[in-house]
């Protein structure tokens, strides 16, 4: 299961109550993206939710073709988000810290550990490869974002 599918809404009750409609509690599930991409009663919710979510739909769900919605572009936008958030050295608790701060959205930190775990692991099968292939450039790149995440 994809770290995505682990994501949800902080507050759901209350932005379900405030929008007046139903939708899931994932933040990456479609029917919720398409209310936060189309912007369909957040005029509803109090300002500082409101902020946060447009946030949200503005940083992952905003891309150039419409269509990219559905087509896994705003979870690899979000990976690409974790990814940083944890190269700068903080942990999964300070993680989930952040991004609820961001966006309002949570996450357990042991998922957000398996997640980094996982991360690491796939780097290190890469720069193996990459190794036994003999190219010494993604090996270094593979051992340099390894280690950023390791650290």
């Amino acid at each position: 299961m994809a770290i995505t599918d682990k994501v949800y809404l902080k507050n759901h009750r209350q932005i379900v109550s405030q929008l007046d409609t139903s939708i899931p509690k994932g933040a990456f599930k479609g029917a919720t993206m398409e209310v936060l991409y189309s912007g369909d009663g957040l005029s509803k919710l109090d300002d500082a939710t409101r902020d946060r979510l447009l946030d949200f739909a503005t940083d992952f769900l905003d891309c150039e073709d419409p269509d990219d919605l559905y087509t896994g572009y705003p979870e690899r936008q979000f990976i690409r988000y974790l990814l940083e958030l944890r190269a700068e050295g903080l942990g999964p608790d300070a993680i989930v810290d952040v991004m609820t701060d961001d966006y309002m959205l949570y996450a357990y930190p042991g998922d957000v550990l398996s997640f980094l775990d996982q991360a690491v692991r796939r780097l290190e099968a890469v720069e193996s490869l990459a190794a036994v292939e003999g190219d010494t450039e993604m090996e270094q790149r593979a051992a340099e974002a390894r280690r950023a995440l390791s650290a």
